[in-house]
């Protein structure tokens, strides 16, 4: 049977694949590197990707333009390189949240608001921790993970299915979390309602999929409405959760208030999440992934912004 777990093992090994093992051993090694060598090498390969991945310098440049236009164009120009250099340090952290010990971050990384967290806890129906892409991206994982009693996170599989055997299993190594692909919405609502945590990020375009539009930085923006969903019927408590690299090197993991009566109005759900990422975008505006072509889909006779 094609779909047997035999069969998938064996068909990771298929010659097509070979280079994918190649850059998922070379990332390995990386791994082994000291979080200040990552970061060095993140700020190296950020600037290098900048001058080289020029279709995703114009992807952030135009998000940009549209979110900050009271940014002239050096300033901007500043910022996308800014971005770059944090995405290419997330992408080395994440490779730490992979195979290395993030215990003693978890434990050195400031946190805000464990209060709203325990607060969502104790109303006994789970919590939906709905965050953002920013540029940490894995490295969030255990350090929100680690505060919660029954973590699960929401993901959306790889097509490479080396890359996405690494990520998944970098991911599900930390504090027993589980995973719930994006459709698994009965499992995840099951969950919730036993008590589990689940981390949703749901800040991104998905196209044909995109039920509604809210103003994000000014700007009508598409959404989905499947935390609303997911709260409703689970009965979870909801809060807002970010995850920054601070400017001196450190972490700060931030959970909002519990989000009153989410579920009962998805505009004004989907409106208050936004509205809670774009606050923290805003105070650190290079660490959010302008490289992703957020604002794709747009309202009905609006004008394309790529």
């Amino acid at each position: 049977m094609s779909g047997s777990p035999k069969n998938k093992k064996t068909s990771l090994w298929r010659f097509r694949l070979w280079p994918s093992w190649g850059l998922v051993f070379t990332l390995y090694l990386l791994s082994f590197l000291p979080m200040a060598a990552k970061q060095t090498l993140g700020k190296r390969l950020g600037l290098f990707l900048s001058t080289k991945l020029k279709s995703r310098a114009r992807v952030a440049d135009s998000n940009l333009a549209i979110c900050f236009p009271e940014l002239d164009q050096e300033a901007r120009s500043q910022l996308a390189q800014d971005n770059f250099v944090a995405c290419s340090r997330g992408f080395l952290e994440s490779t730490h949240a992979w195979w290395q010990d993030t215990l003693p971050y978890c434990k050195a990384a400031e946190v805000q608001g464990l209060e709203n967290l325990i607060e969502a806890r104790s109303k006994g129906k789970g919590v939906l921790l709905i965050g953002g892409h920013y540029s940490i991206f894995d490295f969030a994982l255990p350090l929100v993970a680690c505060h919660l009693e029954n973590p699960g996170y929401v993901y959306r599989p790889n097509k490479n299915p080396v890359i996405d055997r690494m990520i998944e299993n970098g991911r599900r190594r930390h504090f027993g979390i589980r995973a719930f692909a994006k459709r698994e919405l009965r499992p995840m609502v099951s969950f919730l309602k036993k008590g589990g945590e689940i981390w949703f990020a749901c800040d991104q375009d998905f196209g044909g999929k995109t039920e509604l539009f809210v103003p994000f930085f000014g700007v009508e923006t598409g959404c989905i409405t499947s935390p609303s969903y997911i709260a409703k019927v689970s009965g979870a408590s909801v809060v807002c959760v970010s995850h920054l690299r601070m400017p001196g090197g450190g972490y700060r993991v931030v959970f909002s208030p519990v989000q009153a009566d989410f579920g009962a109005d998805k505009q004004k759900d989907t409106e208050a999440w936004n509205g809670y990422i774009e606050d923290a975008i805003r105070e650190q505006p290079d660490q959010y992934l302008w490289l992703h072509k957020r604002f794709k889909t747009r309202p009905e006779g609006a004008g394309k912004v790529y």
